[in-house]
């Protein structure tokens, strides 16, 4: 285990780095961070034949391990640790729609873990979307996103609130979407009605985010192009897809990845409290969900709520059955992310004076490894 007082040198690995992998590399982990170089005496770790990868971001997940972002702060610290041993070193905690004034509460709590370096910001998913595309939120918990009702939110986040997922055709939406880039927080667009030209507004107002991109909007229509095709063809912004293959056709996933380039995707997880876990009743937010063979839908109604997916089952999915290339998907799911968090002089690539946060995977992508700031979280499974 790498600690404050030695330097760890790993070898012989693939290691994705921002300008292309190199094979039979090295990593150096010099306390909390990446190093340049090994001092004499340093521990070697021989990785041969395994893949090392930058720490996973995920900018869009409510919960795992049975526990949610939406409950206490032994909750949060579950869901955290769940996600972190799945290789998510660096995450956004998500809300669902709820009372303002539990959102409110909500968001106080959360920012104190973000001061504690727990989690990278909070992440508001409603209240602020339309009815028409509510997915797995409450119907009689939806409103207008009226710019004083965003404001506090973002005050009750003291400086922690990351993005704020809305409907941007609602009264208040394009002003809210202003508001929003004047404080620093994404603007993202999804659960979403609107056509064409209103999300084009949106992006020019300042939206830089399409949440989950084609689930919880209108399809594409050669007459009517809706949302899909705005956020798509905007360089402005960045898609968010599930690659859990529940929510997203692969042909959707490769028409995303053709059309707005890698540089413009970030793979989510949208976890909710069953991702590490397994099947069963759950609650997200005030709604019960069942997961039957790790999909997770709502009880009334029927609709998908969430996922149960993890970051390095979305990473080895998009290189094995995607067939995208790892440099793609250490993009996707590393590079991009922290670039919209405004972290990427932090975490995001395997760079000296970067956080020492990687991902060891074997041959066949499967997680051997996850080390944070130094730490082993997963102890490495070599043969």
């Amino acid at each position: 285990m790498a600690t404050e007082r030695e330097t760890l040198l790993l070898t012989g690995a693939n290691v994705v780095l921002p300008t292309g992998t190199e094979k039979n590399g090295r990593v150096v982990v010099d306390g909390r961070r990446i190093a340049a170089a090994a001092p004499a005496g340093a521990r070697v770790l021989d990785v041969t034949g395994h893949w090392l990868v930058p720490g996973f971001v995920d900018i869009h997940n409510h919960g795992g391990g049975g526990a949610s972002f939406s409950g206490t702060p032994d909750d949060i610290l579950t869901a955290i640790r769940t996600h972190r041993a799945h290789g998510t070193t660096t995450l956004v905690a998500s809300t669902v729609t709820d009372e303002m004034d539990l959102l409110v509460r909500q968001a106080g709590l959360l920012s104190e873990l973000a001061e504690q370096g727990e989690i990278a910001g909070i992440h508001f998913e409603g209240p602020f979307i339309s009815p028409c595309r509510k997915g797995a939120h409450s119907e009689g918990l939806l409103r207008d996103p009226d710019p004083a009702e965003v404001r506090k939110l973002i005050d009750a986040a003291r400086g922690k609130a990351r993005m704020v997922t809305l409907a941007a055709e609602l009264p208040g939406g394009i002003d809210s979407v202003r508001l929003l880039a004047e404080h620093g927080v994404i603007a993202a667009i999804g659960h979403t009605d609107a056509s064409y030209e209103q999300t084009a507004e949106a992006i020019d107002a300042g939206a830089t985010v399409a949440t989950h991109l084609f689930n919880a909007m209108p399809a594409l229509n050669h007459r009517a192009p809706g949302p899909i095709a705005a956020l798509l063809e905007d360089e402005r912004v960045t898609v968010e897809l599930i690659n859990d293959g529940v929510h997203l056709h692969p042909a959707a996933l490769e028409l995303a990845f053709r059309h707005a380039g890698a540089n413009r995707v970030a793979f989510i997880t949208d976890a909710m409290d069953a991702a590490g876990t397994g099947d069963g009743r759950y609650m997200l937010g005030p709604l019960e969900v069942e997961v039957s063979e790790g999909v997770a839908r709502l009880v009334e109604g029927g609709s998908i709520a969430g996922s149960t997916l993890t970051l390095d089952r979305a990473f080895q999915r998009a290189v094995t059955v995607d067939k995208l290339s790892v440099e793609d998907a250490v993009t996707a799911l590393s590079a991009n992310p922290a670039r919209l968090l405004g972290l990427s002089d932090r975490i995001g690539s395997l760079e000296p004076g970067k956080d020492a946060d990687l991902v060891l995977l074997d041959a066949d992508f499967a997680l051997k490894g996850v080390m944070r700031q130094g730490e082993w979280v997963v102890a490495p499974q070599l043969p």
